[in-house]
């Protein structure tokens, strides 16, 4: 990443954060990133170049912000030490907890996303995500092709969408139930994944490969 791009990136980065502190008053609209470009000390001018379709474009930017501090918050940790479920589950939380402290903007994302114009944007950011956590995780693209890459992230997709809307109502200390319900959809995953990888075995001519599902083959 180039100088000029990493500098982007943080005033971007420094937008977004003081938008999320306006989202939940004025919702994810022009004024709240006129209001977020005055907290941050940046030019009205520079922040429409930043973000040209106002509250829209601020929405599209904070997922790549949470999925920047997710991999962020593992960096020293040795996922490989890990199951592969565990890893992914590591990830998941570190992504939710980064996201913690402004549910009640992410409640107004919500009813952002359902309009038109952003539902294309909020279906790429969730297959950018779940990209990145397979790879996080120890399973890169060059390595994890065919149905089983499909099928893994449009697994994990599902997962991260129903997590994501229980934790969004979750009250307990430090979010315990939602941990236990994620803990509960992967491995319900991974039983999806062997019962596929079994029938496999016993019907060659289905599109099933070894690996399919959460779990690729005997990690």
């Amino acid at each position: 990443m180039s100088e000029a791009t990493t500098r982007r990136v943080a005033l971007r980065d420094r937008i977004l954060e003081a938008a999320l502190l306006h989202v939940p008053f004025d919702g994810w609209t022009e004024r709240t990133l006129e209001q977020a470009a005055r907290d941050a000390g940046v030019e009205p001018a520079t922040a429409r170049r930043l973000f040209p379709r106002g509250g829209d474009s601020l929405l599209e930017w904070l997922d790549d912000w949470a999925d920047r501090r997710m991999l962020a918050a593992v960096a020293e940790e040795d996922l490989a030490a890990l199951p592969l479920h565990r890893r992914i589950a590591r990830l998941v939380r570190a992504r939710f907890q980064a996201l913690a402290p402004h549910r009640e903007a992410l409640r107004r994302a919500v009813v952002a996303r359902g309009l038109p114009q952003n539902l294309p944007g909020g279906l790429m950011a969730l297959w950018r995500t779940v990209d990145r956590i397979w790879q996080a995780a120890g399973v890169p693209p060059a390595e994890d092709r065919g149905l089983s890459h499909y099928s893994r992230r449009m697994l994990l997709a599902a997962i991260l969408v129903a997590t994501f809307f229980y934790w969004l109502e979750d009250e307990s200390d430090d979010f315990r139930v939602s941990w236990a319900f994620l803990d509960r959809r992967l491995q319900d995953a991974l039983v999806l994944g062997r019962t596929l990888n079994r029938l496999g075995d016993f019907v060659p001519a289905w599109p099933w490969r070894r690996g399919d599902g959460l779990a690729p083959g005997p990690r």
